[in-house]
């Protein structure tokens, strides 16, 4: 690639930065290049109060369609520079500042500089091993563990990411006395590649049956289905804290040639899994309904919650307390 400099990229975010929101003076936006398969930007616009700049005046959430510009130029102008291999960087800040007058354009400083905190992991990080084992450690406490058993044993790439972002993506099947349990796992692992400190996306799931009532078929079936529910999870980040809060929610519909259409909720369950690498995650029981078993209007804001809780209530499931709630 032609040589491309700082002052290159300065001089292509300008016009798109310069075109800001209405009470905007000032912004800042924090931006990697690919690592490992991911990139990221954040960051935005602020007022002349030092706060967020916000599209309404009842303090909603920006709209996204609006700041979508700012984030585009800068994730292009920093995979320019980083193909033009001028600068050693892994991390880049731009700042703008509005321009004093109508007819120039506003003021823009553009830093490369590399983190040490953002290198990526390796494929053969031993964190996402230690995370499985906190992992076996934890379902052994319950039960025993099929030595033999997975839903899919998934190839990572060369980044060592699956859909679920690490190198596992897999269920367990438990069993106890009278319970067969099967859970998730991977979705806590440390995402491949990426060094951000967190547990994968911070939950495992789980189902649980009478032993007395399974069969081959039922338990395959339940088994792949936790996997689509997890692919869907590990596209939504914030479904552990949404179903913290709630307690229960309608999650999604899953639809087969061979079955009905099955609708699945997602509750907070009692237990938590410890000394993964990064603290503890949240189990989360992922409940099958079929279709027309629940009933009752969804208002879209709430997740469904009182009607997923109602309809757990006649299986005889009681979702455990919130830390913060009072019992």
């Amino acid at each position: 690639m032609t040589s491309y400099s700082v002052s290159d990229a300065i001089r292509e975010v300008t016009p798109v930065l310069d075109h800001a929101p209405a009470g905007a003076v000032s912004g800042e936006w924090i931006a990697t290049p690919m690592l490992a398969g991911s990139s990221s930007c954040e960051g935005g616009y602020s007022d002349a109060n030092e706060q967020p700049v916000r599209v309404n005046l009842d303090n909603s959430e920006p709209s996204f369609e609006l700041f979508r510009p700012s984030f585009k130029i800068i994730a292009e102008v920093v995979e320019k520079l980083a193909a033009s291999h001028a600068l050693r960087f892994n991390k880049v800040t731009v700042r703008w500042s509005k321009a004093e007058t109508p007819s120039t354009p506003g003021r823009i400083t553009l830093k490369t500089e590399f983190d040490e905190a953002l290198v990526a992991r390796e494929p053969d990080d031993p964190i996402y091993e230690a995370a499985a084992a906190a992992r076996l450690a934890f379902w052994r406490t319950r039960g025993n563990v099929a030595a033999d058993f997975a839903a899919e044993w998934s190839v990572a790439n060369i980044y060592n990411q699956t859909r679920w972002f690490g190198p596992h993506r897999r269920v367990l099947a438990v069993r106890t006395n009278d319970r067969l349990i099967l859970a998730t796992d991977g979705l806590s692992t440390p995402s491949g590649g990426v060094p951000t400190p967190e547990n994968g996306v911070e939950c495992e799931l789980f189902m649980e049956f009478d032993i007395a009532t399974t069969n081959d078929k039922l338990i395959d079936d339940s088994a792949l289905m936790l996997i689509d529910i997890g692919d869907l999870i590990a596209d939504d980040f914030g479904i552990a804290a949404t179903v913290e809060k709630h307690g229960a929610i309608l999650f999604c519909y899953l639809e087969d040639d061979d079955s009905p259409t099955i609708q699945v909720i997602l509750s907070r369950g009692a237990d938590r899994i410890e000394r993964l690498p990064f603290g503890t995650v949240p189990l989360i029981r992922a409940t099958p309904f079929k279709e027309g078993e629940i009933e009752g209007p969804v208002l879209l804001d709430d997740w469904g919650t009182q009607i997923a809780i109602n309809a757990l209530a006649r299986r005889g499931i009681v979702i455990p307390f919130a830390d913060n709630e009072a019992a």
